[in-house]
């Protein structure tokens, strides 16, 4: 059984409307390899910042996130090949039962699959079982592991892990997981049944994306369980070096699941991929090595020398050297090496911590300052410089591609004015008193922005473009260089004023862009820390109703509200470009999922005829 929604999101596929088939799409199966046995297949790229670590309930970085992708699952999964998505099952057997106007969903988990070996379990095998899923979920409310995931699980609503979580908070005793709650129950051994408060018409989205942990490796690991991630995926953890390298290899106890797919019919490299590798077994590669090159010029030259088979979001500086009006360059075409570009479902944001004396509140004076930074910022230039025109302007904070994106609306947001931006600072009382060039505030005090950033050289130039335009309006900005995992704790914890960051969807649907101005998520997805009954009460509503015209009215509020009060500005959409040697075959960029390691192949036949 499946679910598609591509009525909805027509025109999002990557590669739609594909006329011709690539011949390397047509390419002998890679070698068995010799006498001694076949060589394994390595994936080899970079990550261009450091990871946070590879507890899932913990995490809200991409680059960890990604990892911990391809070691957990999830009952429900997301076709490789369909555009722009098509649900189906991953540990489940089938799509959920859904009963009581979306309250209720029963799930029944294919029997025999099994968790990566680890002395937790004591050298036996471990069968993934329902409970698993329920002791994951209770992890989520524990306020023990301060999960940036719990606001957006709270918000569907599962019968009394509210309640639970708020007893552990009152008493201030450990979490109790052994307290049974209505919402959650394991039927039998693999039968788990999810009760809701409200109904939830899009709570399959949150079944995508549900890992399974068991309780004795998080108790046996204690507070190292960061350190060693045990799922049921098909990669296992080998070696991690932090902020380094991390090598990941294929779990040979992974069960029997075999390469399907349902590609669009138009999709002609889709149905040449399902063409090419049906029935494979999964995973195709044996590991994954991964390096952390922050640096710009260092990755694309380890792509260049073929240290890396694949390089993701081809760096700014490199888009000139990489395509000539939108398509690869003749010299690395030459070389064998393909690429992919597309629209990335992600937007690119400035965050003001909406509780810093400065530039937070929502007085007039501070709103006024937030609005002229916003109005203040050349979008255009930074696009032509700062991105090589690998952009378009963002107007609001929804992603393209997710449902309640609205290609046709224009906002301030949309605006470059420095006008009118010195006029609203001059309007509120942020002037030069002092004739040093630099305005003070509304009380006569030193103003000076503080901006977390990074040392890559993206970064820098970013920097260099952001601080020209401060400049220009009088405000004095000063920028704090540290490591972009670094920078991201921060920010969680408050310990900031304004940072500069991208975000990118986690599924089809465009409320999750959203969480960042909704209260319950001060300091999970909500990093400005913005809090405002207003938009709290737009946000109930846009979980509550069902896809359609007042769903989407209320989004046009949401943004409204955010775009008014301004706890950000939203930069711009990106272009991503990715480029792969040919021995990479069966990569595609999935617009929302994380898990793609298993679908592609290592054809080193193909990497020695280059």
């Amino acid at each position: 059984m499946t679910l598609t929604r591509r009525d909805l999101l027509a025109g999002a596929a990557a590669g739609a409307g594909l006329t011709g088939t690539p011949d390397w799409l047509h390419a002998a199966p890679a070698s068995a390899g010799t006498a001694a046995g076949p060589r394994p297949k390595v994936l080899r790229y970079a990550f261009p910042a450091s990871e946070t670590g590879f507890d899932p309930v913990q995490l809200s970085d991409i680059y960890s996130l990604t990892v911990t992708a391809n070691i957990f699952e999830s009952p429900l999964d997301y076709d490789p090949l369909a555009r722009p998505f098509l649900i189906r099952p991953g540990t489940a057997l089938a799509l959920p039962e859904i009963a009581d106007d979306h309250r209720s969903f029963t799930l029944k988990l294919r029997p025999g699959i099994l968790f990566h070996d680890d002395p937790a379990f004591k050298g036996r095998a471990r069968e993934l079982v329902a409970e698993d899923y329920i002791y994951t979920i209770k992890r989520f409310y524990d306020p023990a592991t301060k999960s940036p995931g719990h606001s957006s699980l709270e918000e569907q609503g599962i019968v009394g892990l509210r309640e639970l979580r708020e007893a552990a908070l009152k008493s201030k005793q450990p979490f109790d997981y052994d307290r049974p709650v209505e919402g959650l129950t394991a039927i039998d051994r693999h039968t788990l049944r999810i009760r809701l408060r409200e109904p939830r018409p899009r709570f399959l989205y949150t079944l995508t994306g549900l890992p399974a942990m068991a309780r004795e490796v998080v108790e046996f690991h204690g507070d190292k369980i960061m350190e060693h991630p045990v799922g049921t995926g098909p990669f296992r953890l080998a070696e991690w070096r932090r902020s380094s390298k991390i090598v990941l290899e294929r779990f040979k106890g992974y069960r029997d699941l075999r390469y399907d797919a349902q590609p669009n019919a138009d999709d002609a490299e889709g149905q040449a991929l399902l063409a090419r590798f049906k029935g494979r077994r999964l995973p195709m590669i044996d590991r994954v090595e991964i390096a952390i090159i922050e640096e710009a010029q260092p990755r694309w030259l380890a792509f260049l020398n073929g240290e890396q088979d694949l390089l993701e979001r081809v760096p700014s500086d490199y888009i000139p050297q990489a395509l000539v009006k939108g398509e690869l360059a003749p010299h690395l075409a030459k070389k064998g090496i393909r690429h992919s570009r597309v629209a990335a479902s992600d937007v690119t944001l400035t965050v003001f911590n909406m509780e810093d004396p400065v530039v937070g509140g929502l007085a007039p004076e501070q709103v006024a300052l937030r609005r002229a930074i916003c109005l203040g910022l050349d979008i255009p230039r930074e696009i032509r410089l700062g991105r090589r025109g690998e952009a378009i302007p963002a107007q609001a904070g929804v992603p393209p591609g997710t449902y309640g994106f609205d290609p046709l609306l224009r906002t301030e947001q949309g605006r470059f004015d420095p006008a009118r931006a010195r006029a609203l600072l001059d309007t509120w009382g942020w002037t030069d008193r002092d004739g040093d060039g630099w305005r003070e505030r509304p009380d006569g005090t030193k103003l000076t922005l503080v901006m977390l950033s990074q040392s890559d050289q993206t970064s820098r130039q970013l920097d260099e473009i952001y601080k020209k335009n401060m400049d220009t309006l009088g405000l004095r900005l000063e920028l704090k260089v540290g490591q972009w995992s670094e920078n991201l704790k921060s920010t969680r914890s408050g310990k900031f004023m304004m940072w500069r960051v991208g975000s990118s969807a986690g599924s089809p649907d465009g409320q999750g862009s959203l969480e960042r101005g909704y209260s319950p998520a001060v300091g999970k997805g909500n990093l400005a820390r913005f809090v405002l009954p207003a938009f709290d009460r737009v946000y109930d509503r846009l979980t509550a109703l069902p896809d359609g015209p007042e769903r989407l009215e209320a989004f046009r509020e949401a943004n409204r509200l955010l775009i008014a009060w301004a706890p950000y500005r939203h930069h711009v959409h990106r272009m991503v470009t990715d480029l792969m040697h040919r021995q990479v075959v069966g990569y595609r960029r999935p617009p929302f999922w994380l898990n793609w390691w298993s679908w592609i192949d290592i054809d080193d036949d193909a990497a020695s005829s280059s």
